[in-house]
């Protein structure tokens, strides 16, 4: 099993930052990548980064150039450096582990998510 544990929400204004923190803890070995997703209110949940077990990331067209996604393979903890941040991002982010098995396949895992407020 693996247990994700996300930090770092909050409240902030436009144009100001916020880094996300995600701990990972358990059976994280065989990772095949690790991700950011957020949900805002209504909506479906959708991707924001992933960085892989090899460290390609990838990002939503909405966050490129303002977000950068991090992993601390070290000490299990994936980040999310977020700047000039918009209305728009405002959600709850939740941090999804991906783990390859030899016989289920890759299992998805999700932390319980962090609220992410933007607001003049």
């Amino acid at each position: 099993q693996v247990q994700l544990v996300e930090s770092g929400g909050g409240l902030v204004q436009p144009g100001e930052s916020l880094r996300l923190s995600c701990a990972a803890s358990g059976s994280t070995n065989n990772i095949n990548y690790m991700g950011w997703y957020r949900q805002a209110t209504s909506k479906q949940r959708d991707l924001v980064a992933t960085i892989s077990s090899g460290g390609s990331v990838n990002y939503a067209d909405s966050v490129k150039g303002r977000f950068t996604i991090s992993r601390d393979n070290a000490n299990n903890t994936l980040y999310l450096q977020m700047n000039s941040l918009k209305l728009e991002d405002t959600a709850v982010y939740y941090c999804k582990l991906v783990r390859r098995t030899a016989y289920l396949g890759l299992i998805d895992y999700w932390g319980q998510g962090t609220q992410v407020t933007v607001s003049s």
